[in-house]
């Protein structure tokens, strides 16, 4: 809900639980009043009426105060917007007037003499405490110089002054993906970012604060904000000399120059989305998970099937015999969607050659893929396939007919990592190639399921004969999501799957456009623990990729591990087979059969149930529990037993403390209240064990 001041100028947003109000000052400032609980419009006038704005020397009023610092006048923090022409920087805005349209905010502003528009928007549903915010910068002048935008961040998110603050992150790096890390945030600006051209393993754009780190998983206040954005981006959390933090994040990494707008062109940022709640870390996670379910994953409301890849079982060495094989064994399994992933096409029998050529192998697939698709349907299974269309390597037909198509800085050696080069999707004639092969392919070939990678950072991010090239950063990502949306409007029924060398590319921007995402080329069922736990901080279940693999575990650390174990780890998300099923016994084949089963029955409250991380995975017992209407599921992990330790008693949460509830496992009957006694913990036997609990409501 939106409401106006009676002066139009004081504006109100209010959501599930929680409101957030802005006002404009006599001189056109638009300051931040209010994030957090509930409060009525009067009050919001009130702190509109008497703002607490500092009067110290050497210090500005507006500095964390204002809802987007732009760069001149009597302003010292890191500004959201920076423009220049050829004779002038910094801005100097008028108030241009202010609307509402539905459930969204609009905010204008003009600066005369740059010529310069900006409207701020603002969104809250009413079923969410998530406040959505972007920009949109325009150059209002009928002719004139173009305008350089150095920087043109989605929004500055102000928080409160308190004594201190506890800084939470998601980092990592390849196979290491999404760990929770909290630290002191200290006096000054604290950067994170990817200066990679996608989103990165090294940092999710998320970051969450709470006062002098008081606030546990289910209790105490939680801010948080999150980018919407697949290429390289910034987030800057600046604690100021009195005690407030400002939090400005966008599209690009620095302030080198991010687009040039001319005479009537116009700039609009990703979305920057903040929260806040007083539910602890936990209560966080579930307005982001129920969020991102109601209003950002397309389908979300659709469960998503068991798949089998058969990457790990063929490498480069793929047949239409062998896929049939592999596709045999994971139908008697259950499994509901298989996947041919890379060397179907071209001259892909290794990294070095066929990318960029999306037709298949006559020799592998005389037929095409369609008569292995056809096989698989008849299976009962859907049909996909991995692609990775943003990438090509010299020794392909693409690049030697168009070797200009890459990256590239003239002058300079091309850079290729994994043997391959970026192309450079902002090209209108790359962009409709690859339309062109994709749609071909996709009406073609019965195919259900896409998995579209991306296995390399931008190196060369050089585009010779464009007048202002830096505009690539942000180009290539339109242009992938203007090619993603087209290909899904012409092939409704096909599902998309975001994978970028496990999950460099993971951030709301991509998720409003895909189903799901591989969430880490680590499949260790152990690391994945922790892996999965950071991710949970942010996203749901519903769209988080986790495999069962071979043990030993063959791609990273050899670890051996029970099938049991593996199954449990993975059945946290959207469960996935990556194994080679040909060598599998007849005994391994019938236990994965019987937990495929299990998983059938607890997925819709996996995938759409309310999550509760009961322990984190720090060794010993962890646990995570799903509750979707009468129904909870509890997922347990003994990492390691020592000195003859007995697991620990687990408190479950979000149950009605009225009702008694069944253990279908152990027949058990347990109040709401219920704590989860070592007695029920007996199905573990030992270090790297699992067990899966499942209650409902009497």
């Amino acid at each position: 809900m939106i409401e106006t001041g009676r002066t139009g100028r004081t504006w109100l947003l209010t959501g599930e639980n929680s409101g957030y109000a802005l006002a404009l000052t006599e001189r056109d400032e638009l300051l931040h009043l209010h994030w957090g609980p509930r409060i009525g419009l009067a009050a919001a006038e009130a702190l509109a009426a008497a703002p607490d704005l500092p009067h110290r020397s050497f210090e500005s009023p507006l500095d964390g105060h204002e809802e987007y610092p732009v760069e001149g006048g009597p302003r010292f923090v890191r500004p959201a917007l920076s423009v220049r022409t050829p004779l002038v920087r910094g801005t100097e805005w008028t108030f241009r007037g202010a609307e509402t349209d539905g459930d969204e905010l609009r905010i204008g502003f003009t600066d005369a003499v740059h010529r310069l528009g900006l409207t701020l928007h603002y969104r809250m549903q009413g079923d969410s405490d998530v406040v959505e915010r972007w920009a949109t910068v325009a150059h209002t002048g009928p002719d004139g110089p173009p305008l350089e935008l150095l920087r043109a961040d989605a929004a500055a998110w102000s928080l409160p002054a308190r004594d201190g603050w506890r800084i939470s992150r998601l980092h990592g790096r390849w196979s290491a993906e999404t760990r929770i890390e909290r630290a002191e945030l200290l006096h000054g600006e604290s950067v994170i970012s990817s200066r990679r051209g996608h989103t990165g393993h090294q940092y999710l754009p998320w970051a969450a604060l709470d006062a002098d780190g008081a606030a546990t998983e289910e209790s105490g206040e939680v801010y948080g904000c999150a980018l919407g954005w697949s290429g390289s981006w910034r987030i800057c959390v600046q604690r100021l000399p009195d005690g407030l933090v400002q939090i400005t994040g966008g599209a690009g990494h620095d302030e080198s120059g991010l687009l040039r707008l001319a005479p009537g062109e116009s700039y609009t940022t990703p979305v920057f989305a903040g929260l806040w709640s007083d539910q602890g870390f936990g209560g966080a996670s579930r307005a982001w998970h129920a969020w991102q379910l109601a209003h950002v994953i397309p389908d979300a409301g659709t469960l998503r099937p068991v798949l089998y890849n058969s990457w790990e079982a063929t490498g480069f060495d793929i047949s239409l015999d062998q896929q049939r094989t592999l596709a045999r064994r994971a139908a008697d399994m259950g499994v509901e969607l298989f996947v041919v992933d890379d060397a179907w096409f071209g001259r892909r029998t290794s990294d070095r050659a066929g990318l960029g050529d999306w037709t298949p192998n006559p020799d592998r697939f005389p037929g095409g893929l369609k008569p292995l698709a056809d096989e698989v349907h008849a299976l009962g299974m859907r049909f996909g396939i991995w692609v990775e269309p943003e990438m090509v390597n010299s020794d392909s037909d693409l690049y030697r007919a168009h070797p200009d198509w890459v990256q590239h800085v003239p002058g300079r050696t091309r850079t290729e990592y994994r043997n391959q080069l970026v192309l450079n999707l902002a090209r209108p004639d790359v962009r409709e190639h690859l339309w062109e092969q994709l749609d071909a392919l996709l009406s073609g070939t019965p195919v259900d399921y896409v998995k579209w990678d991306f296995n390399r950072c931008f190196t060369d991010p050089g585009w010779p004969g464009e007048e202002y090239p830096q505009r690539i950063w942000t180009a290539h990502v339109d242009a992938l999501y203007a090619l993603i949306d087209r290909l899904r409007a012409a092939h409704p029924h096909v599902a998309f799957e975001s994978c970028s060398g496990g999950g460099g590319r993971i951030d709301l921007g991509i998720l409003s456009r895909t189903d799901q995402v591989w969430t880490s080329d680590n499949t260790d069922p152990l690391d994945r623990l922790a892996i999965q736990e950071g991710f949970s901080h942010l996203h749901p279940a519903r769209v988080m990729a986790a495999w069962v693999t071979d043990s030993p575990n063959r791609q990273l650390n050899g670890r051996v591990s029970s099938l049991r174990f593996r199954f449990v780890s993975a059945m946290a998300g959207v469960l996935g087979i990556g194994g080679n099923l040909a060598e599998w016994s007849e005994e391994e084949l019938a236990e994965a059969r019987g937990w495929v089963d299990l998983y059938k029955e607890i997925r819709p409250v996996v995938q759409q149930g309310a999550l509760y991380r009961l322990r984190e995975p720090r060794g010993g017992l962890s646990a995570v529990q799903y509750v979707h209407g009468e129904e909870t599921v509890v997922l347990m992990w003994l990492e390691a037993q020592r000195y003859g330790e007995r697991p620990p008693a687990l408190r479950l949460r979000g149950l009605d403390p009225a009702a008694t509830y069944t253990c279908r496992d152990t027949g058990a009957v347990h109040h709401g209240s219920v704590l989860l006694h070592r007695g029920l913990h007996t199905g573990l036997r030992g270090d790297l064990d699992a067990q899966v609990l499942r209650l409902r409501q009497d």
